[in-house]
């Protein structure tokens, strides 16, 4: 029997191979913020000698053009190239890569003149293949007819040889062996994506009275205090309805007594669900008043969206069937063992209806869009199917690309950053219980290295409403300020909650969580208390916002510090040009450490320089860089993170 024979294919094949960036051979997009430049590189080759070509192309995914750029050959069949995205949302880029028919032409036409050769019917081979040039452009063609003519007139090889000619043919030759590579994903953002201070607002505790519920009046009234320390975003808790049935009591108790507010997160009651707001906090007019007010100081809105219901929620009585129960007919509540939210139902996304849950949940998203909010805080998104969030996100950005998805996500290490890699902008971390010093450092090597750096982006949060790390618990200002300023410098995205200015700092014994947490109860707070860190808080954000180097985290590398109480690092802005160097006392008592700056250097004036002086960033004082360093002292009691700016 003879055997199957496979298909000939003739024309040559090139191989495209090891194409950087791409996530997951492009399953998903890698991330790349507006006007930034994106370096790529791609193994390209092909047999025998012939001259290699090659491009790299892109474009916006509901464009129907391509743009593209010639790419470099480097070394090692290794070539480059570099694009810059200039509109926000989804696009795609690939490379292509050809056979230089007319540079292979002349590099062998050389070659043989040099070698003394007769080059008489090569002249002619040539020739002939300017007059199968196509129209690269009128200025291209015009070049190629009139070096075609002078070689027909003059019979001499010189016009064949001339530079111009060589680019315009480069431009108009066919290209029949052209070979593309498969497209590759890439998700464009805004600016507030990569670099952000965040402020986490409990809207209901922002009153001045005792026992009287906050409105969006008072939010309103707290702004300028928060604008004052820095912050861009102002991240709201649920603002929707809470329902009545199995109200949770204060401290998280089972039962509430005549007043309890209930939690946040039991959403929906009678007043209506998530595209509602809470009566005792105002109307929709004043939320949208609200997100007016922070627009005019600079900050954003962040709102956070709760997939789940009190019992109270409308859609249990208008959608029986987006919701599970169990065999006796009641409803499942919520739990994650041992916890239990009895006040809380969760609806099933992977039920018969899930189609009509799932663009309810999306019009829900847009509701709020309209409403002027452009970042969502998704809460427990890990519970929920992946395939939904995918699609909602690529919904919701189809309408408004410039919105940003936060996933505050506590779970398995690979579950967080799938979350991220389908479509979440940002994510929370593990940075809340990163304390030592080496696992500090390793964590954010793992976060800046790859692929981890082309698409997750840590959102470093110093504590939250549900947690409490024991290393707050002594409530020692210095500690506080320690952990606030590596959150503020080793991402370029942190938060803190709001109490945490004032070293709120009472648990539960024995456990990571507040006492008395406003998640089931009103507080009232005098914002200036002694004992506050807003002016410290102020300083490190007035920082940030003045140097790109801390307005990014893929640019940062660890120093060597011979303490190991005292972590050091270096962050560089994209060009090169803004350099800051970092050191942060984790632990109590005078440290005294050599900072090596000898292998740092900056960008100036298209020349890297190494650094001969740093300035202070909080006290504006100025130190020379002598052997190649500098010698520290640092008093966590008076300041524990010391930040200076690299000078050449």
């Amino acid at each position: 029997m003879r055997p199957v024979e496979s298909a000939i294919v003739t024309r040559a094949a090139f191989h495209i191979e090891d194409v950087y960036p791409r996530l997951d051979d492009g399953r998903f997009p890698i991330k790349r913020i507006v006007g930034e430049p994106i370096d790529v590189w791609a193994d390209i080759f092909r047999d025998g000698h012939a001259v290699t070509a090659a491009a790299l192309i892109w474009r916006a995914e509901d464009d129907r053009d391509w743009r593209r750029v010639p790419m470099r050959h480097h070394d090692n069949d290794r070539w480059t190239a570099t694009f810059v995205p200039e509109r926000l949302g989804r696009h795609v880029y690939a490379i292509e890569a050809w056979t230089d028919e007319f540079a292979t032409w002349r590099h062998g036409f050389e070659l043989k003149a040099k070698a003394g050769q007769d080059v008489t019917l090569d002249a002619l081979e040539g020739a002939g293949l300017l007059t199968r040039a196509q129209s690269g452009g009128t200025a291209a063609a015009e070049v190629i007819l009139r070096h075609c003519e002078d070689f027909l007139r003059s019979g001499e090889h010189e016009p064949l040889l001339a530079p111009e000619l060589q680019l315009a043919m480069a431009e108009s030759q066919a290209r029949p062996d052209l070979t593309r590579s498969k497209p590759f994903p890439l998700a464009v953002d805004r600016p507030r994506a990569r670099a952000g201070a965040w402020y986490e607002m409990v809207p209901r505790s922002q009153g001045t009275e005792p026992g009287r519920h906050g409105t969006f009046r008072d939010c309103i009234a707290r702004l300028p205090d928060i604008a004052a320390m820095g912050f861009e975003v102002v991240y709201v808790t649920p603002i929707h309805p809470i329902g009545r049935t199995n109200r949770k009591g204060r401290n998280n108790a089972l039962t509430a007594e005549p007043g309890d507010p209930g939690s946040m997160y039991a959403i929906g009651a009678a007043e209506g669900g998530h595209d509602a707001i809470h009566p005792e906090l105002g109307t929709l007019a004043d939320f949208r008043d609200f997100v007016t007010a922070c627009g005019q100081l600079d900050m954003e809105v962040a709102l956070d969206i709760a997939v789940q219901c009190s019992p109270d929620h409308p859609w249990l009585r208008e959608h029986p069937n987006w919701f599970k129960r169990r065999p006796d007919g009641s409803m499942r509540h919520a739990e994650n063992p041992p916890k239990k939210y009895e006040d809380i139902v969760n609806p099933d996304l992977t039920g018969a209806d899930a189609e009509a849950l799932w663009l309810a949940l999306r019009d829900v998203l847009l509701f709020w869009v309209d409403q002027g909010v452009r970042i969502f805080r998704i809460d427990n998104p890990h519970t929920k199917p992946l395939p939904f969030w995918e699609w909602a996100i690529r919904e919701v950005q189809r309408r408004d690309p410039g919105v940003i998805f936060l996933a505050e996500a506590f779970t398995r290490p690979k579950l967080m950053k799938g979350l991220a890699k389908l479509g979440f902008t940002q994510s929370y971390t593990y940075f809340t219980w990163r304390v030592e010093k080496r696992e500090i450092e390793d964590y954010l090597r793992e976060l800046t290295g790859y692929p981890e750096r082309d698409y997750y982006r840590p959102n470093f949060f110093v504590s939250t409403p549900d947690i409490l790390p024991y290393h707050l618990q002594g409530g020692e200002a210095w500690m506080f300020k320690s952990r606030l300023a590596l959150a503020a410098t080793l991402s370029g995205n942190y938060g803190i909650y709001n109490g945490f200015e004032l070293i709120e700092h009472e648990p539960i014994p024995g456990r990571e969580e507040y006492l008395d947490s406003e998640k089931y109860e009103i507080k009232v707070r005098n914002w200036d208390q002694p004992g506050n860190i807003k002016p410290y808080i102020r300083g490190i954000n007035l920082a940030r916002r003045v140097h790109p180097a801390l307005q990014q985290t893929r640019n940062l590398r660890f120093v060597g510090i011979d303490d190991p109480n005292v972590t050091g690092f270096v962050k560089t802005s994209a060009d090169g040009r803004d350099v800051v160097a970092v050191t942060i006392a984790l632990s109590r008592g005078i440290h005294e450490v050599w900072l090596p700056l000898a292998d740092v250097q900056i960008e100036v004036d298209g020349e890297r320089r190494p650094v001969v002086a740093v300035e202070n960033l909080l006290t504006g004082e100025r130190h020379p860089v002598e052997w190649g360093g500098l010698r520290l002292r640092i008093d966590p009691d008076r300041d524990p993170a010391l930040l200076f700016q690299c000078l050449a």
